[in-house]
């Protein structure tokens, strides 16, 4: 043992395969800052001799033009950061609901795909393939062009139960304004949401002692539901008053008015995206054995039993990783709004670009932006998915 110890200790440092590692990741590391810095040696100097210096100062002048819609105070007199915050944000709307909506409808598609009923295997079949093989760019201009912007006239609006209201100029909706009890009711909320926290993790525990997981999901949401409509009662106003849409000469006014832009993009991100998302969970539950289900079935369990506890918890270890995929893809894929007018953070940069003059600048942001949101996105997933990994000895 000495003399293998020694005959280690004496490998000479340019010989030893640990040192010439470190020695090659440290030299390749070297190479990509050379390189980077060439890269911007050379385009500082010929933006130079043009007379332009990169700066963000430039974020602080006046826009000079409107957007069409936007979530916090804006006109065309607010600076260009201000722009760009409101574009910023507008991606995040669209990024969030259709992460949220495209899981939805993936995961049902995905159950529906495997379903033993023959038509409603058939017709998930039949939209998942369809849907595949489409180009995205074409399927958002066809769902833009073919579908909201044909819908009807003001004057000839088509009413939804629910009070929606369906034209061309967009979909209204009924929406909640806040009244002057409205900021007590937030601290009940937020109160109901701490017992909901509470609950969940309680249950989670108890599942865990006693081997049978609860509806944890669905308790905490019921108790979080029961402190909200407790607070609604108790306050001596109503803490909303209900806006209902309705048609005005030639637009819609009052509710909540979704933009023909938004719907399209929205709700065809969602359909796209729904679709991989469908094979990726098809997938996911055909890769838990047959045994499993046979199984639960013996113990007693019903179907949606056996897919809730025994097939889904073990089909997520397959299926979290290609769905973070998804994710990212439709993160990106926002970027086609400008394909149907919608103003996101790309649409935007490239209105404060042609004003501006300032191309590396803005494309710049906007790399770094998504590179923002697809890295937290990425992060939450890979916490997930270490989360329900299957730890072996």
């Amino acid at each position: 043992m000495q003399n293998q110890t020694q005959q280690k200790n004496s490998i000479p440092l340019w010989r030893d395969e640990r040192v010439l590692n470190i020695l090659g990741q440290a030299a390749f590391a070297a190479a990509l800052i050379l390189l980077a810095l060439i890269i911007y040696q050379n385009m500082k100097a010929g933006l130079a001799k043009q007379g332009i210096t990169i700066s963000l100062d430039f974020l602080k002048g006046l826009s000079g033009f409107d957007i069409s819609e936007f979530s916090f105070p804006y006109d065309r007199n607010s600076s260009y950061w201000q722009a760009y915050l409101v574009g910023l944000v507008n991606t995040l709307n669209v990024s969030i609901l259709g992460v949220l909506f495209s899981t939805i409808l993936g995961i049902i598609l995905g159950v529906a795909r495997l379903s033993t009923n023959f038509i409603i295997n058939r017709l998930a079949a039949f939209y998942l393939e369809l849907v595949r093989n489409l180009s995205l760019l074409v399927f958002l201009v066809f769902w833009y062009l073919g579908v909201f912007l044909k819908m009807p006239r003001v004057k000839d609006a088509l009413l939804w139960p629910g009070d929606i209201i369906l034209t061309n100029r967009g979909v209204g909706i009924p929406w909640g304004l806040p009244t002057a009890s409205f900021p007590t009711f937030r601290l009940i909320l937020l109160a109901g949401l701490l017992l909901a926290l509470i609950v969940f993790f309680s249950l989670r525990a108890h599942g865990k002692r006693t081997g049978r997981p609860p509806l944890s999901l669905l308790w905490s949401l019921l108790a979080f539901l029961l402190i909200g409509a407790a607070g609604w009662l108790i306050l001596p106003e109503a803490p909303l008053t209900l806006d209902l849409p309705f048609v005005k000469g030639l637009n819609l006014s009052g509710g909540k008015i979704l933009s023909p832009e938004f719907m399209a993009l929205t709700s065809g991100l969602v359909l796209y995206t729904s679709a991989f998302i469908g094979e990726v969970v098809r997938a996911g539950i055909q890769s838990v054995s047959k045994g499993q289900v046979e199984a639960s079935r013996a113990l007693g369990l019903n179907a949606f039993q056996t897919l809730r506890l025994i097939v889904f918890p073990q089909a997520l270890r397959v299926i979290i990783p290609p769905l973070t995929s998804q994710y990212l893809n439709l993160i990106k894929n926002s970027s086609l709004a400008i394909a149907v007018g919608y103003p996101d953070v790309f649409y935007v940069s490239n209105t404060i670009q042609n004003q501006t003059g300032r191309a590396v600048e803005m494309i710049s942001m906007v790399m770094a932006t998504y590179l923002l949101f697809s890295l937290i996105t990425s992060a939450l997933m890979n916490w997930y998915n270490q989360r329900i990994k299957l730890v072996e000895r």
